[in-house]
């Protein structure tokens, strides 16, 4: 057995981490937890009391949330250059554009598809995004840099944060704006992306054959 379990299913944020494995290119096992009383029952919750996917077992580590997870593996496995190097303003930045996508991101993107906005300066100060379009533009200022989104080395920021920009731009909650389409082209084509995309699709396919069999 592989020392990395994933834990995931095919439609899900464990979209995220799959890409990661792929770029850590270590052995992993992948349990496909389905949704309903399997993601909802004791077994699964004993790992994940969320009842949500993607989760990582690593030894007797276990690491819950997208963008965890993927600055977890990114230390633990040094040798894929993933991470800067601790202390260094390198790594402040990755830091800094990791929890970027945990928080602003994440979070703007979701209550606006949901179709709630802050209404005005008040509201916009309450959140800590402040408004879809500063969040934009900040992502947008910071891809000014280089071809990635800490400048020139490609990291787990990009797979976890530009997982988010490629979600934003495939169901339209973030602009379709030149900067971002280029960068979701770029990171779309690295063969880690490619590999997990395919390895996802062919398992969505899988359960969609099993549901149509039971059916």
């Amino acid at each position: 057995m592989a020392d990395i379990t994933f834990y995931t299913n095919p439609m899900s944020r464990g979209r995220i981490v799959r890409w990661m494995l792929e770029e850590l290119g270590q052995p992993y096992d992948t349990v496909v937890v389905t949704y309903g009383p399997e993601m909802q029952g004791p077994d699964y919750r004993s790992i994940n009391p969320m009842a949500k996917v993607p989760a990582v077992r690593h030894g007797d580590a276990v690491v819950t949330e997208a963008a965890a997870i993927c600055a977890y593996l990114s230390e633990a496995f040094p040798d894929a250059g993933l991470a800067p190097a601790p202390g260094t303003p390198a790594r402040a930045a990755f830091l800094r554009w990791m929890f970027f996508g945990a928080g602003p991101v994440e979070a703007a993107a979701t209550n606006s598809a949901f179709g709630w906005t802050p209404s005005g300066p008040q509201e916009e100060g309450r959140v800590g995004y402040g408004s879809l379009k500063r969040v934009c533009d900040t992502l947008e200022a910071q891809l000014q840099h280089g071809p990635f989104l800490l400048g020139a080395e490609f990291s787990a920021v990009d797979v976890y944060l530009g997982s988010q920009i490629m979600w934003g731009i495939q169901f339209e909650t973030l602009e379709k704006r030149p900067a971002f389409l280029e960068y979701s082209k770029r990171m779309g084509g690295r063969d880690a992306a490619v590999r997990a995309r395919e390895i996802d699709d062919a398992l969505m396919a899988e359960q969609a054959a099993q549901e149509q069999g039971s059916a």
